[in-house]
């Protein structure tokens, strides 16, 4: 074998090697059968992208979310159209913190699982592959719900231009088996600052035009069909969580009474009453108790 030969040969070897440890170009089929939910994933260094499964999905239920009835309903209703084939909304979930959003949306999974619904979750800074996660998905007889956790954006981030897209702004018609569903604490996903009311301005017929800046702010969340929106616990609601949750861990009603001021010490020290801190200390309290 000449020089020449032996250097194309190990070349060869080489290529071999590095295809061998790269995802493919294109996004893979996941396997549908083994999960119903799914995170959206990117390999490092330029690499693919694909749906991981997700083999131990939250088991939250409807049922185990308290005080946010009105809330339930309307994604319940939703949720339930979007799988009847029925039109549905994409649906912005905003409010206080630890109120229940992200646990609304994975109860809507074990709800609606066994007829259809799949649930993809997709990190802020993966959202500009939105349109290949849709195109993988369209032909697939599920319905599917993505998922975008605890979403906020910054001036200049690309994934805000990519998600009105998604949302409502692209020339194609939106794929008839995907929905979106987001989370945030802020109402328009982006900061609003003092400044962005420079841009008002009156002319001589008294007509009142906002200010570009604020105009743009408010696109993005408009273009959900259904806001939904979560307000702070009251004492007694947030006491009514602890005692669901303390119920789930087979606490006796003796136990949980005595549960109460220690709860409301805890939610003291975390310097909020809301649905987290209730499952917090419902986990603390109940690990404490003995066997």
């Amino acid at each position: 074998m000449t020089p020449l030969e032996q250097f194309l040969h190990r070349c060869d070897a080489l290529l071999a090697r590095v295809e061998a440890v790269l995802p493919p170009a294109t996004p893979r089929e996941p396997d549908w059968k083994r999960a119903t939910a799914f995170r959206w994933r990117r390999r490092a260094a330029g690499g693919g992208a694909f749906l991981q499964p997700v083999l131990h999905a939250s088991t939250i239920r409807f049922e185990d979310l308290q005080h946010v009835e009105a809330q339930k309903r309307a994604i319940e209703q939703n949720t339930r159209q979007f799988i009847a084939r029925r039109p549905a909304n994409n649906v912005l979930l905003t409010g206080a913190r630890g109120t229940g959003k992200s646990s609304l949306i994975k109860a809507c999974l074990n709800g609606f699982a066994e007829q259809g619904l799949r649930l993809i979750e997709v990190d802020k800074a993966d959202l500009a592959d939105l349109p290949d996660i849709v195109e993988l998905v369209a032909s697939r007889p599920e319905r599917f719900v993505i998922f975008c956790d605890d979403l906020s954006f910054e001036e200049g981030e690309a994934g805000y231009k990519a998600l009105k897209v998604a949302l409502d702004g692209s020339i194609a018609t939106p794929s008839d088996n995907v929905l979106i569903y987001a989370t945030s604490n802020r109402r328009h996903l982006m900061p609003e600052k003092m400044s962005d009311n420079a841009g008002f301005s009156h002319s001589d017929e008294g007509e009142l035009h906002p200010g570009e800046a604020v105009e743009e702010k408010i696109s993005l969340s408009e273009r959900f069909g259904l806001w939904l929106s979560f307000y702070p616990f009251r004492q007694d609601d947030y006491l009514g969580i602890v005692a669901h949750w303390l119920g789930s861990f087979g606490c006796t009603l003796d136990q949980i009474d005595a549960a109460r001021p220690l709860a409301l010490q805890w939610a003291l020290g975390r310097g909020s009453r809301s649905g987290r801190v209730a499952w917090q200390f419902a986990k603390d309290y109940a690990g404490k108790l003995p066997t």
